[in-house]
């Protein structure tokens, strides 16, 4: 199989309420990629009935830890094979060196990853995004201020370290997501408009 019809990735890493969704459902709308969340493929199979690992996720997931590889790869996996698109945004993920290896066994020979959409983002601003989406009744068991600390520390120890393992390839583009979104749309644009002209 060539380069050019192996599936393409950007990895999109980021702190929790860094906007990884946000930013990811724009890309979408205008750059004709198709958005995969970790995250929500992982809530998704844990509310499957029957799901052999819908427990273990839950529990993963309530602790904010991260969910073993083997799981999450699978299923992004399957959802790439299933939608036969050819470029994907993989959202919030690798998020530590166990993730990365997973990813380097299971996925490295079927999909051309291009690069990591890093968006930046303080402490204050994230929990603060977190907190209200909590509010507004996000549904998610993890906006809380509790596991958002866990959430922050998994991140710092385990995810920045990936993040700077692919700067030293010379294969992240750093956007400050700080600000409002169409000031990081307009960033965002000049990364992607000339890689889908290239691509």
């Amino acid at each position: 199989m060539s380069a050019a019809q192996k599936p393409q990735i950007v990895f999109v890493l980021g702190a929790p309420g860094s906007g990884k969704g946000t930013i990811c459902k724009n890309i979408v709308e205008n750059y004709k990629f198709i958005h995969l969340s970790a995250g929500d493929l992982l809530r998704e199979e844990q509310n499957t009935e029957g799901s052999e690992h819908g427990d273990m996720i839950k529990e993963y997931i309530k602790l904010g830890k991260i969910v073993p590889v083997e799981i999450t790869c699978g299923l992004l996996k399957k959802a790439i094979e299933k939608s036969g698109a050819s470029r994907f945004l993989v959202d919030g993920f690798p998020r530590n060196q166990n993730n990365l290896d997973g990813w380097e066994k299971v996925m490295s020979q079927c999909v051309d990853v291009k690069f990591v959409l890093f968006l930046d983002c303080s402490e204050e601003v994230c929990t603060e995004r977190c907190l209200n989406r909590g509010a507004q009744g996000s549904g998610r068991t993890d906006d809380n201020l509790d596991s958002l600390k866990k959430r922050f520390n998994t991140y710092s120890n385990e995810t920045m370290p990936i993040i700077k393992y692919y700067e030293g390839k010379g294969m992240v583009e750093r956007v400050d997501s700080n600000r409002t979104l169409p000031e990081i749309f307009e960033d965002i644009k000049k990364i992607f408009t000339p890689f889908i002209s290239q691509s």
